[in-house]
């Protein structure tokens, strides 16, 4: 069973809980599906979030990063409700007890997502406008390289990339709207680059 489109943060974190139950074994497979839909913000945010931590600052890692998140987009636009991931990352699995440790430290995370973020301008998660956020993040990771020549420039790709994921996860039309503000923010800075 997959979360609805418009689940809360916090009960599809309960529902993973669920599956730790006891010391059962959650595959990264079993997180996805019980994301459903929402995965898709997931699988942006999480990348650009590793981007614009310290790790961004080594060299050709916004790219990697970037080339991540560009096999994401890519899967959005084609129109994947659940994205894809290799079977070697899909069976992976991460121990009950540590699940569950990880979602105690998550679940306020969630209320609080819950609670600020959700239920603004809903027609801007729609599913043709998720695809089109998707193209943006798409041509914000191909521009990348670019940005790697100026030292963490960017900070401010990933940013605009992890707004999406972030607008998409909660199903927040009114973040969607700031994610592009930043979109164009960041197309500034590249003819200033350039």
């Amino acid at each position: 069973m997959t979360a609805p489109k418009n689940a809360k943060v916090e009960d599809i974190v309960a529902r993973i809980g669920k599956r730790a139950e006891g010391d059962r074994h959650v595959s990264v497979g079993d997180i996805v599906a019980e994301l459903g839909q929402r995965s898709q913000g997931p699988f942006l945010l999480v990348p650009a979030l590793i981007g614009v931590s310290p790790i961004g600052g080594i060299p050709f890692a916004p790219t990697f990063l970037a080339a991540l998140v560009a096999v994401f987009s890519l899967q959005i636009i084609i129109g994947r409700t659940h994205l894809w991931l290799p079977d070697v990352l899909a069976a992976r699995e991460i121990g009950g007890e540590k699940v569950r440790a990880g979602l105690e430290k998550i679940d306020p995370v969630a209320k609080r997502m819950d609670r600020w973020f959700g239920g603004r301008f809903e027609s801007l998660i729609s599913g043709v406008a998720v695809r089109i956020a998707a193209l943006m993040c798409l041509i914000l990771s191909l521009s990348m390289p670019m940005f790697e020549l100026v030292p963490f420039a960017a900070i401010a790709p990933l940013s605009a990339i992890a707004a999406f994921g972030l607008a998409i996860l909660v199903s927040d039309g009114l973040l969607m709207l700031a994610a592009i503000a930043m979109t164009l923010g960041t197309v500034i800075l590249m003819f200033q680059i350039i």
